[in-house]
């Protein structure tokens, strides 16, 4: 067994096995070392990598604006959604202008709502 398939396989082990909240926090650190890795790339000036990362972060925004349960979360789903989208289209604004200070602010978000999660 090679060593990457090794790797492959306890990283999707892992997942899969992890509780929901647990999931949750593993997706908001996965975001905000998107939006770091893009923010580096954007100071070095390469558009590809900052726009693979930022796709991997709009990804990441997208499962949780779709996997939001509106029957059972009422206002707190709604504004949460709301946020969402303020971040994903942000994430989009912020590739187009190459707006450092925009991915700061989102960065912010997404630790604030991790940082909520571990309270939990």
């Amino acid at each position: 067994m090679n060593q990457a398939y090794a790797r492959q396989a306890y990283e999707n082990n892992r997942v899969t096995t992890a509780p929901q909240k647990k999931l949750i926090i593993m997706l908001y650190d996965a975001g905000i070392k998107n939006i770091k890795l893009a923010k580096l790339s954007m100071e070095e000036k390469d558009i590809e990598r900052t726009n693979t990362y930022l796709i991997k972060a709009q990804n990441i925004i997208s499962e949780f604006m779709n996997t939001l349960n509106f029957d059972l979360g009422g206002d707190i789903a709604r504004d949460l959604y709301a946020l969402y989208d303020y971040m994903y289209k942000g994430l989009i604004r912020a590739n187009i202008d190459k707006d450092i200070d925009k991915l700061s602010e989102i960065e912010r978000y997404m630790e604030e709502l991790r940082e909520t999660w571990m309270q939990i």
